[in-house]
């Protein structure tokens, strides 16, 4: 009820905007600059409290169990060999077609099979698709 009675008493179409625009749940409205695009000078990422020693040694923000710790970071030759071949390039299907399938090692052959399978998959599900 006292709602209405402050709604009536506001006379002109401004004061009514101030009252019914009032965007109360957006934080820090008042505070950023007229003109300014987006985040504020205070989003911007803050130093990192943590030691450069303990930035070195262990993985932060790796733990995934409730009761565990972070993983420390071990020496390279305590990492199995596969692990540092994972981002090597692997050739691609147009490459590995030129080359002499008799000629190819294992892993090479094996490749070659799944992404040539792979594409002729797809070339039947688009000329399936257009029919």
């Amino acid at each position: 009820m006292a709602l209405v009675r402050t709604l009536k008493s506001i006379t002109t179409s401004n004061e009514v905007f101030k009252v019914v625009g009032c965007r109360t749940f957006a934080a820090g409205g008042a505070k950023t600059k007229k003109g300014s695009k987006g985040g504020a000078a205070g989003d911007a990422p803050k130093a990192s409290l943590l030691s450069k020693e303990a930035k070195s040694t262990t993985v932060y923000g790796a733990n995934i169990l409730k009761d565990g710790q972070d993983p420390k970071i071990l020496p390279d030759s305590e990492y199995p060999d596969w692990l540092w071949h994972l981002l090597d390039k692997r050739p691609a299907l147009s490459e590995l077609k030129r080359k002499d399938t008799e000629s190819l090692p294992f892993d090479d052959l094996k490749r070659f099979v799944k992404l040539d399978n792979r594409a002729r998959i797809k070339e039947n599900n688009m000329l399936k698709a257009k029919n």
